[in-house]
């Protein structure tokens, strides 16, 4: 069985995926000590929340109820994938987007 102790940095990946504020507080905690596996799961996190909110504000101009359930179904999947990878103590990207999110924020150390 898993326990929050088996990889260091287990607890700020989990924070790190409840919603955009949560990650940005995971980016705080891992400023000291740095966790790889806490910046790995904080920069998948952040993408997710991210491009979710983006494309909420782009689809709040042009409303089509249609484009909100494929927009919410999308990202509950994706938050989904990343979360038991968190939990799962596994480091495994989020499908197609997930190498661009290491890529884009490596500002997030």
């Amino acid at each position: 069985m898993a326990t929050n102790q088996d990889i260091p940095g287990k607890t700020t990946g989990i924070i790190a995926y409840l919603t955009i504020v949560g990650a940005i507080i995971a980016i705080t905690m891992n400023v000291e000590p740095k966790h790889d596996f806490a910046r790995f799961h904080t920069r998948q996190a952040f993408g997710i929340h991210l491009l979710f909110h983006a494309f909420a504000l782009f689809s709040s101009v042009w409303y089509n109820q249609y484009g909100l359930y494929g927009l919410y179904l999308c990202y509950i999947v994706l938050w989904v994938y990343g979360f038991i990878g968190v939990l799962n103590n596994k480091k495994q990207l989020i499908p197609i987007l997930g190498p661009y999110f290491q890529k884009w924020f490596t500002f997030i150390q």
